[in-house]
């Protein structure tokens, strides 16, 4: 059962990668047809061609490896002006980028290529790809936290300590001579259900314990919910030593990862763990904060990518937080399927990464280099600037930008991306990244 249950995490994240790559390319064919531009390919995957089928002008198809895709547009680049044979590396590279490009400008269809769409134009049909994954991830956050809920401190009562002890006791049990804890004196019960403290609605153990900490030795009005009916209690909450957490009942850290400890008010009650449902907003605000994260990811992926060559190497811990393979990822999925938290807790988490992937699609194609997106928004933006600068100086419209001769350069950048993906799969394979202990 658990290696099926392994097997279903796997194939929920390549459902999710799949869709994810799909809905990308899609948000570069709907600009680019409404446009007017001809589109000859829609490609999910790589490599040799598993399925096909053309409709209109359109072949619609899917390829043995599904790490990517791609839509061919008619006239990316400006058509080549002679033919004369290349010499030398950079140049025959060139020289077919060029030869690819002509082909795909269809014999009556010169007007209707993507190099003599206006930049604005340009830039939606670009940026189309990247923000799909973004609009999927705002989806798929606000479906977690909006749908599922988060899972913190509810309202309900889960149990009562009977005595207070010191934060630092290792004692599990209460002494005769162990004063009786705040929510015990005022008959705080397991079960009972937070309606109000100190005269303020609750409705998370959060909102509660914040007014109970800031209130030490105050006498507080508590009202509960106990079988259908509301009772009014009095609780006073005692000065005690205890360690801060957060919504989820976790220890807050202080910058040396040691726990925070403060004096607060002590009442001695706690919560009963479930998924409590976030405004509509926490989805859009769970993916900025996503692309802040991404984004210093790959501001620092030199140094983070050396850090995991290291650990293959030593066979040393690798950061939890750093980059991942399509391999590594799936992996991850696996085993969070196969654990034995109830199905809503592994559900959700997968729900997580599938969010967390779309942002990272999101965020590094909107790198400024060839062959990404956003290498192609560079070029249509420097294409702009040149003509604005001709007529600002009332000069004849320049040739538009030929991109093929950053082809030298994209082949860099490709090969560099090849490179990584080799290292994060090896990586991913021999020396995982551990999350689940």
């Amino acid at each position: 059962m658990e290696i099926l249950l392994y097997l279903g995490g796997i194939l929920f994240m390549l459902i999710g990668l799949g869709v994810s790559i799909g809905l990308h390319e899609v948000g570069h064919l709907v600009p680019a047809k409404l446009f007017g531009v001809r589109v000859g390919q829609y490609m999910i995957g790589f490599g040799p061609r598993l399925w096909s089928k053309r409709i209109g002008e359109t072949e619609y198809g899917f390829k043995v490896l599904p790490l990517g895709g791609f839509i061919s547009m008619s006239g990316m680049y400006p058509p080549s002006k002679n033919s004369r044979a290349a010499t030398g590396v950079f140049r025959s590279l060139i020289q077919d980028a060029r030869s690819a490009n002509d082909e795909t400008i269809a014999e009556g269809a010169e007007d209707r290529v993507f190099y003599r769409l206006p930049v604005w134009k340009r830039v939606i049909v670009m940026l189309g790809g990247p923000l799909m994954n973004l609009f999927l991830a705002v989806v798929v956050f606000t479906v977690l936290l909006s749908g599922i809920g988060l899972q913190q401190g509810t309202t309900t009562i889960s149990a009562v300590s009977e005595c207070v002890l010191p934060s630092s006791s290792t004692a599990t049990e209460c002494a005769a001579d162990d004063p009786e804890s705040p929510a015990a004196e005022a008959g705080v019960q397991p079960g009972d259900v937070l309606v109000a403290v100190d005269g303020r609605p609750v409705s998370t153990f959060a909102d509660a314990t914040a007014i109970i900490q800031s209130s030490p030795g105050e006498a507080l009005d508590v009202v509960v919910r106990r079988d259908g009916s509301e009772e009014s209690l009095t609780l006073t909450p005692i000065a005690a030593e205890r360690t801060i957490t957060d919504a989820s009942g976790a220890p807050v850290l202080d910058e040396d990862g040691a726990p925070v400890v403060k004096e607060v008010g002590y009442a001695g009650m706690f919560s009963q763990m479930g998924y409590v449902q976030q405004p509509l907003a926490a989805g859009p605000e769970m993916a900025a904060e996503n692309v802040g994260r991404v984004a210093s990811l790959i501001v620092t992926l030199p140094v983070r990518l050396w850090d995991i060559g290291v650990s293959l190497v030593t066979g040393g811990e690798r950061d939890p937080n750093g980059p991942l393979s399509v391999v590594g990822v799936g992996r991850l999925a696996g085993e969070v399927a196969a654990t034995d938290a109830p199905i809503l807790n592994r559900f959700a988490t997968l729900l997580g990464l599938l969010g967390s992937l779309n942002i990272a699609l999101f965020v590094f194609n909107l790198i400024p280099l060839l062959p990404l997106d956003g290498g192609h928004v560079v070029v249509a933006l420097w294409d702009g600037v040149k003509r604005a600068w001709a007529k600002l100086f009332r000069r004849p419209p320049p040739a538009p930008v030929d991109a093929t001769k950053l082809v030298p350069l994209t082949v860099v950048v490709a090969v560099l991306l090849i490179a990584m993906g080799a290292l994060l799969l090896i990586a991913d394979v021999f020396n995982p990244v551990d999350l689940l202990g």
